[in-house]
């Protein structure tokens, strides 16, 4: 009996720590998912160092915190119980154990945080690539931050629903903001002070429309997954309504990265949605709302012209197809008529079938082999005027995408040019704005007008600032994260739409920036994603 107690003791003890830990976790994240989207300073001049000082103090008070009580247990246990739960976490972290306790984005995250480490200390510039300050201040220092909040997350939260509905309400008042400044109503009053050329460019409480929209893209991706897996009526309306709100935030938000994060959305969802009849509906759902938004800006620009912003990018395309309001229409009858025939007295858990899956995979494929051939007959044969207001989308010159093309051109220059070392392990994290200006400083103001500190990719700026081998590890964490939400937690609480929200994040990312703005939150979900799996599956036996 004395043995028994004893150990229920131990149980008690264990479950206890966890308990305040998780619950120090919950707080921290409760004042970042409701005060990092909002806060600044001196409106749009100083909205990226508000950001990042916000994102870094707390996660660093968050740390604190753990640590301090986590020396408390340590004594506690070693004071109580002979120090046993202590030496279960070590042993855990032995080496020989390490096949249990780290899963392959364990593993690729901590080799992409030891590569930029090493790609730091080779640095000619090891000042400027540990805290990033000669560009967006995501150097060594923001990146162990990143890492240090995925473990904290992924290991030690018991995952509470409510924060991530907090993380959708203070991100539905952003989208609000952002959509009253299309209006050019400013509601914040932050544009007085810049100049009327740049106005348009910023908008809501996080500053440049590219950056903007790849936190909207988060949250129409957190959405659209949580839609497509919830139950009950209110649940479902309710994501229903963040997703068509994010859908009207996103492309009142006018860059063109927008378009990415919803192609990939729609062409990914359809792997989960088409298991089930509920899926199959509110995958139409989705589709026709989306086209409904379309038709209601469209509307809202054509009445309001003198006082909207208007659009610009590809969604101008979208709006002026003559035939949208018949498309949605069909859209709906489409849906109603699914819903009569299909889904209705039927039961939800009916699979449609593989079958499905494998024909959507098939359409695909013929898109993607469509869009290639679009692109060798525009760029190598010359035929870009066939395809009339898309050929400027699909012909790479130096003036594509805002001179992304020559960015990105000089990039692959610069990188051929690296010596060995450089070739492996970059020239430092976020050090491009050093090596661009003393490259072709003048040559790049001559031919853009403006200085790049940032190659517009993600993956292109980690190729040239930290190498390869930190580029594949970062991929590496990211496709197996998204793989072991979807794969061993589709079932569970909010998997299906950080996997979303982190693909969304991914696509949008080929022609954006990595900013310490809408990049903590993809770090936040990634971690909750993973996080969702339960701490006793990673293997560590928590103190």
């Amino acid at each position: 009996m004395a043995k028994i107690a004893a150990v229920k003791n131990q149980d008690n003890f264990t479950e206890t720590c966890s308990s305040i830990i998780s619950g120090v976790i919950t707080f921290f994240l409760m004042l970042l998912v409701s005060v990092f989207p909002l806060i600044y300073h001196n409106s749009y001049f100083d909205i990226l160092e508000t950001k990042y000082q916000c994102f870094y103090m707390l996660v660093l008070g968050m740390a604190a915190v753990i640590l301090v009580l986590s020396l408390i247990m340590l004594v506690v246990d070693f004071n109580e119980f002979k120090g046993e739960h202590a030496k279960a976490l070590f042993s855990s972290l032995a080496p020989k154990n390490w096949k249990s306790t780290f899963h392959p984005a364990d593993i690729a995250v901590l080799v992409f945080w030891v590569v930029c480490l090493i790609s730091t200390l080779q640095s000619e510039y090891m000042f400027e690539a540990f805290w990033g300050n000669e560009g967006r201040y995501s150097g060594l220092f923001l990146i162990t931050i990143y890492v240090l909040f995925y473990f904290l997350i992924s290991r030690c939260w018991k995952v509470r629903r409510w924060v991530l509905q907090l993380f959708l309400l203070s991100g539905l008042i952003m989208c609000y903001i952002g959509i009253t400044d299309y209006f050019q109503m400013d509601v914040l009053n932050f544009r007085g002070g810049m100049k009327p050329e740049q106005s348009t460019i910023f908008t809501s409480t996080v500053g440049n429309i590219n950056t903007y929209t790849a936190y909207v893209s988060l949250l129409m991706g957190f959405s659209a997954g949580e839609f497509l897996s919830a139950k009950g009526i209110w649940k479902s309306l309710w994501y229903y309504v963040c997703l068509n709100v994010a859908f009207v935030a996103i492309v009142m938000g006018c860059s063109d990265n927008a378009y990415l994060a919803i192609g990939v959305m729609f062409a990914f969802l359809p792997f989960a949605a088409f298991g089930s009849r509920r899926g199959g509906l509110r995958y139409l759902l989705m589709i026709s709302g989306f086209t409904s938004v379309i038709q209601c800006i469209d509307m809202i620009n054509q009445k309001c012209a003198d006082t909207v912003i208007g659009l610009d990018s590809l969604f101008q395309l979208l709006v002026n197809f003559r035939w949208l309001a018949l498309v949605v229409i069909g859209f709906w009858v489409i849906t109603v008529a699914y819903y009569i025939f299909v889904y209705r007295g039927k039961s939800e858990r009916d699979a449609l079938g593989n079958r499905w899956k494998r024909i959507w995979a098939a359409g695909l494929a013929f898109v993607v082999l469509a869009v290639i051939f679009a692109l060798l007959d525009a760029n190598i044969l010359g035929h870009e005027t066939r395809y009339g207001d898309l050929g400027r989308y699909l012909v790479f010159n130096d003036s594509w995408g805002t001179n992304r093309g020559y960015i990105w051109r000089k990039s692959f220059e610069l990188y051929r040019d690296f010596p060995i070392l450089h070739k492996l392990f970059g020239y430092g994290p976020d050090t491009f704005g050093i090596m661009t200006t003393q490259a072709f400083k003048f040559e790049m103001i001559d031919a853009t007008g403006q200085v790049f500190d940032s190659a517009h990719n993600e993956y292109l700026q980690f190729l040239l600032t930290i190498g390869p081998i930190g580029l594949a590890a970062y991929l590496t964490f990211q496709i197996s994260s998204v793989r072991r939400m979807l794969k061993k937690n589709i079932g569970a609480p909010c998997a299906l739409g950080c996997a979303c929200a982190i693909v969304c994040y991914g696509f949008q990312a080929l022609v954006n920036l990595n900013l310490p703005i809408a990049t903590p939150m993809m770090w936040f979900l990634l971690s909750v994603g993973v996080a969702t799996r339960g701490n006793k599956a990673n293997g560590v036996t928590k103190l």
